[in-house]
């Protein structure tokens, strides 16, 4: 599903090296979370992956899409392959929870009579179904970032990338959001997680990728405490 061999990110002929020579390869289906300082290259290599950074040398292929044969005509399908959820939700604060999850299906062309009978399918899955009037403002915090997972999902991608989404949540809410974004990984969705909460970590007990300036420096599913990688050299 997300094959990384010797990518390296470097910003400028002499500037920041972000990345260096990672090689990480992720099965379709996993659920996968990625840990390390900031600053460290986690975001990088999340933005690698959506083809919002390119990178200076090394092969990327996603979901069968080779990076280096990628046109730039076709990233917008690319995308509409891969959700994203961020710590701060990005939700459309004058639309309500109904209006800023068809949002994402009006922009690509879906019917509103495709729109009205996916819409509520989604909120259902992330535990918001008789919340559709809301607005953004009457939410909690937890209730808007599992908003913002609905609108990731609405179009059924194929890989979820999480960033952050607990960051500004407390411990029940952050709790709320990972639960539902294991019933989506249940539903066949691979997901990638970035999170600093060690009890998260710890208790999901899923593979865990560490990133340490730059270089993956740990891969190990915590389940069965074995290393799935050896440790870059």
């Amino acid at each position: 599903m997300i094959l990384f061999d010797r990518v390296v990110k470097q910003y400028g002929k002499n500037g920041n090296l972000v990345l260096d020579r990672v090689t990480l390869h992720v099965e379709p289906k996993e659920f996968v979370v990625v840990v390390g300082q900031s600053g460290v290259g986690k975001t990088t290599l999340l933005r690698l992956i959506t083809r919002e950074e390119k990178p200076t040398s090394g092969k990327i292929v996603v979901g069968g899409i080779d990076y280096d044969k990628l046109k730039d005509k076709n990233i917008p399908m690319l995308r509409r392959k891969i959700g994203v959820v961020f710590q701060d939700f990005k939700l459309l604060p004058n639309k309500n929870v109904f209006e800023n999850v068809a949002f994402a299906l009006e922009i690509v062309g879906i019917s509103s009579k495709e729109i009205k009978h996916t819409v509520p399918k989604v909120l259902d899955i992330v535990n918001l179904s008789g919340k559709e009037k809301r607005m953004p403002i009457e939410l909690s915090g937890g209730e808007r970032q599992r908003v913002a997972i609905a609108r990731a999902i609405v179009r059924q991608p194929r890989i979820l990338i999480a960033d952050e989404p607990t960051g500004n949540l407390d411990p029940k809410h952050a709790w709320d959001v990972i639960r539902v974004l294991e019933k989506i990984n249940k539903y066949g969705t691979t997901v990638l997680l970035t999170t600093h909460n060690q009890e998260i970590v710890n208790k999901l007990k899923r593979r865990v990728v560490t990133i340490s300036n730059g270089r993956i420096t740990s891969d190990k599913n915590v389940l069965v405490g074995v290393n799935n990688r050896k440790k870059e050299e």
